[in-house]
């Protein structure tokens, strides 16, 4: 079986995609799944990178391929290919287009963690950036907490972006995070774009870009938050803020598990740094397999 990016838009829905997430970083923390650490291959003189994700869930097997190039303007950053095979036997299950799977899962997860780690009474989103994560942030977020104001800030498509999704367009990332009781960081920026002393209390960030050695955040971002992240080990050796950060406090995963609490009180700032899991991109194709296997 062969689904295309349009056979697997038709399969995925947010929704569903969000607890999905929930039981895939609950089962990576307990150990229960099988994964090493992605390998990263520079393509160095076209500023890219091409990357391997196998992960074992126990009920899925399967790996994604995936080109990240972040300068590219006329094409998406991101280009995936996603395999799937019979636990059993090895036998091929499926090729999926892995794309939007990726854009998917990346912004369920942050909504787990917005579950976990926001206030329950968030009601001021804040997104620095207009790429797909910013679109798909917009529409998962949504849909764990009940925002009464929407603010967007990037360098070039923020107006388009807000007029496209009923929002408002910011005119500088620190009027669009000022005030904001959630926000994200959806860029892929080689350098800070967030600043401590912009936040308010009892805020919390989901921060997607600043792959190593590259932040997002600025030192005070990092001083003010407690840092959660979905893979200790990854963020240490791939993140960029963690890694300045130098502290974890807990996986997403463990806090779902009920390992380690979440939000501890109304005022303290959170931070949950995402880099994406191989497990996140074999749970959601596993999803989407299952459903066509349905419609067949």
């Amino acid at each position: 079986m062969n689904l295309d990016e349009t056979a697997v838009s038709h399969l995925l829905r947010m929704e569903e995609v969000i607890p999905a997430m929930r039981r895939a970083l609950a089962d990576f923390s307990s150990g229960k799944v099988v994964q090493p650490t992605r390998v990263m291959v520079p393509v160095a003189e076209h500023q890219g990178f091409l990357g391997l994700m196998p992960a074992y869930t126990g009920a899925a097997l399967g790996t994604k391929l995936v080109a990240f190039y972040p300068h590219n303007t006329e094409v998406p950053t991101h280009h995936a290919t996603i395999l799937l095979f019979k636990p059993e036997t090895g036998e091929p299950l499926t090729t999926m287009d892995g794309r939007l799977i990726t854009e998917v899962r990346t912004a369920a997860v942050s909504a787990v963690a917005t579950e976990y780690l926001a206030r329950s009474d968030a009601s001021a989103l804040a997104i620095i950036g207009s790429g797909v994560q910013a679109r798909s942030h917009l529409e998962a977020l949504r849909l764990v907490r009940d925002f009464q104001e929407v603010r967007v800030w990037s360098p070039r498509r923020a107006k388009a972006f807000a007029e496209e999704h009923g929002v408002i367009a910011a005119a500088s990332a620190e009027e669009a995070v000022r005030g904001a009781d959630v926000v994200v960081t959806a860029t892929t920026s080689q350098a800070p774009v967030l600043c401590g002393e912009w936040l308010s209390p009892g805020s919390h960030i989901n921060a997607i870009g600043g792959l190593a050695p590259w932040r997002e955040l600025d030192d005070e971002v990092l001083r003010r938050a407690r840092i959660y992240v979905d893979s200790r080990e990854a963020a240490m050796k791939e993140s960029g803020d963690v890694i300045a950060a130098g502290a974890i406090f807990a996986e997403i995963g463990e806090v779902v598990a009920g390992m380690k609490p979440g939000r501890q009180s109304a005022e303290e700032v959170t931070l949950f740094k995402s880099l994406g899991l191989a497990v996140e991109d074999v749970a959601a194709a596993d999803l989407v397999y299952r459903k066509a296997l349905q419609q067949r």
